[in-house]
């Protein structure tokens, strides 16, 4: 029935807007690693029924940016430094074997001068730029989104759904886990990362050798960063 099905495309719409929401509060550290809250303090907070707020909780503890505390409600997940190297790890792992699809002819390669493609393509690097300028101000809030959509829009282009959720995924939680170290510096300035549009280029040059490079100074960089501010 019409009815039925436009109250499901709400309640799975407000499902993914408190999922969005409350992933927002965690990445602008706004909820803290092991801070402890209820489905109903967030059903009030956001005037909403339990329902959907139950269910946006479990998809971000499967997430794995939230962890479920039985009969007391949910904490955001507290990382460690070593899970920090995983994930830089698991991400590295992905991204070569992206590069490695293009080394063999991926069809993006074979795309690039068509305009549809050209176009995707012109997108990204407008997201690097973006992600760049944040950088470089040390805007903190504003490059982890763009940052986030960077990577969203590249591996989108592989045509593969699960590799694109898989990598956001990744980098998602790469941003929870560091997020609460990076914001106890008050000047960000020169000292995050702003290689995107360089990546980019690299790709759209068929270069995944200069691409490689980037991205393993980029990884190499965030590591030596993070780990300074976590011995601290």
């Amino acid at each position: 029935m019409p009815g039925s099905s436009n109250g499901s495309v709400t309640r799975s719409t407000l499902r993914q807007q408190i999922a969005d929401a409350l992933r927002d509060e965690v990445l602008a550290g706004r909820l803290q690693p092991g801070q402890e809250f209820t489905v109903k303090e967030i059903a009030e907070q956001y005037g909403v029924s339990a329902t959907p707020v139950r269910e946006a909780l479990v998809d971000l503890s499967a997430q794995g940016l939230l962890e479920a505390d039985q009969h007391r409600g949910f904490h955001v997940h507290e990382y460690s430094l070593d899970d920090f190297r995983g994930m830089i790890e698991a991400r590295s792992l992905v991204t070569d074997g992206m590069f490695q699809a293009l080394d063999a002819g991926h069809r993006i390669f074979q795309e690039l001068d068509e305009p549809r493609t050209a176009a995707a393509v012109a997108g990204v690097r407008r997201r690097g730029e973006e992600a760049q300028r944040a950088a470089v101000a040390g805007d903190l809030t504003v490059l982890i989104g763009y940052d986030l959509r960077f990577w969203r829009e590249l591996s989108v282009l592989f045509g593969n759904p699960y590799l694109a959720d898989f990598l956001h995924r990744l980098r998602v939680q790469t941003w929870v886990c560091t997020v609460q170290h990076l914001r106890r510096l008050t000047d960000l300035r020169g000292s995050l990362w702003s290689g995107h549009p360089e990546v980019a280029d690299a790709l759209y040059r068929r270069d995944t050798a200069t691409a490689r490079k980037l991205l393993t100074a980029y990884n190499g960089h965030y590591l030596t960063l993070i780990e300074g501010l976590t011995a601290d």
